[in-house]
């Protein structure tokens, strides 16, 4: 089991960061001097540990919910002068609206009330602190917390005990992170919802992020190979002249689709499909299912499968709160039973932009997400639409060979033994 981020952020803040400016309150031991021969020091001088008072209290905690931060520090008694200097100080460098109920933080204020230091987890990789000079003026910065960065490669299979992904990088060691790349990775290839099966397996060369042997994350997955049903499907990560990384399979073609294969952002489960007649759960009578049914846990993201502008996002009777897009080629997406909605009419969205969150609002016997897609005003099968979008926009020709290059590379690295993270 991981360390609280708690302790592992006392760690580096005391040792690099209090310490580095002197200890209060603490045990301190007095230098011994050079012995001269000949010469023996007084009785009186040979002392070893002075005992100094403690002039400030060292506070623990995380952010209360519901309470800014100035508040906070009235909480803890800070002055009035240095509450608002500090909050003044964070807001240099920081969005005070940012600050997260539940983080941790540390809090080194003197008994007069006076603040000598303040630091707050941003996240895992990120401190703020807040520190007093000599002439009790404060600065603030943004820290990065060290960690070790490995190039490594993972190795998994998709099995009756493991049968999701999730489950499977679990049982490496690996974090949800690594889950959600790999997801968005080949979103345009997999249905995680319904294309895995016992006997599937993947290979990953990720970049690894970890402090004191733990892991705390992952830097880019380099490339990565997955076996559905047989069909080997490849990602190459790969910079064309003057663009953005983007993931391309071993021809050199995009893996990016015109659609996304759901617009759940991971591991949907489809539990109704789509049917020209279906007894409604909730209705009792036979009538088309226009769409797919997900089940997904209330609250899930809920993804737009494609670039497009919001026509609809309101109520819609037995849809309950529901999105639709329009996108281009004739196609429209809609989106039903949202416990949210996340976007407005006419607001231009890109593919993967969260349009709300799963729930069961109207005529729904439970959370999940119903589905839909149109051509040229006429439902068609979501599942088989997104089946036959065609593969994406190949690297350009001049570019081929240095293509090949780093992909021949990349799967030589496939070969590395795959290495378990620490737990």
């Amino acid at each position: 089991m991981a360390r609280p981020f708690r302790e592992k952020m006392r760690r580096f803040v005391f040792i690099g960061l209090v310490l580095g400016v002197g200890v209060t309150g603490a045990l301190a031991r007095q230098t011994p001097q050079a012995q001269v021969p000949g010469i023996t020091e007084p009785a009186e001088r040979r002392t070893t540990d002075i005992h100094l008072p403690a002039d400030s209290l060292v506070i623990e905690g995380t952010i209360p919910p519901g309470r800014t931060l100035g508040a906070m520090f009235a909480d803890h008694d800070v002055a009035d002068a240095d509450r608002l200097a500090v909050v003044d100080a964070v807001a240099s460098v920081f969005d005070v609206r940012k600050l997260h109920a539940g983080q941790p933080f540390l809090l080194d204020r003197l008994f007069d009330g006076r603040v000598r230091t303040f630091t707050y987890g941003i996240d895992d990789d990120r401190l703020l602190h807040v520190q007093a000079d000599a002439a009790h003026v404060f600065h603030a910065e943004v820290q990065a917390i060290p960690k070790d960065t490995e190039v490594t490669a993972v190795h998994g299979d998709i099995s009756r005990e493991t049968p999701s992904l999730t489950q499977s990088l679990d049982a490496a060691g690996e974090r949800l992170d690594l889950a959600l790349q790999m997801a968005e990775i080949f979103s345009g290839e997999l249905d995680f919802s319904s294309e895995l099966q016992p006997g599937d397996g993947y290979r990953l060369v990720v970049e690894r992020h970890t402090r004191d042997g733990e892991v705390v994350g992952y830097g880019d997955i380099l490339a990565a190979e997955f076996v559905a049903s047989g069909r080997a499907i490849r990602a190459i990560r790969y910079a064309t002249e003057g663009g953005k990384p983007a993931y391309y399979d071993e021809d050199g073609r995009s893996l990016k689709r015109f659609f996304l294969k759901s617009p759940l952002k991971f591991e949907p489960r489809i539990t109704s499909r789509f049917a020209s007649a279906r007894k409604h759960p909730i209705l009792n009578y036979t009538r088309a299912h226009n769409g797919v049914d997900y089940a997904a846990p209330p609250g899930a993201p809920v993804a737009a499968v494609a670039p497009g502008t919001v026509t609809l996002a309101g109520w819609t009777g037995g849809g309950g709160r529901t999105v639709r897009v329009r996108h281009q080629n004739g196609y429209e997406s809609e989106y039903l039973h949202l416990s949210a909605i996340g976007v407005r009419v006419g607001e231009r969205i890109s593919q993967g932009d969260v349009v709300g969150k799963v729930g069961s609002t109207g005529l729904a016997t439970g959370p999940h997400l119903h589905y839909g897609l149109r051509k040229n005003g006429r439902y068609v099968n979501p599942v088989i639409e997104h089946r036959n979008m065609p593969p994406g926009e190949p690297i350009p020709a001049a570019e081929l060979q240095a293509y090949t290059l780093v992909r021949s590379r990349l799967f030589e690295l496939f070969s590395l033994p795959a290495t378990r993270a620490a737990n």
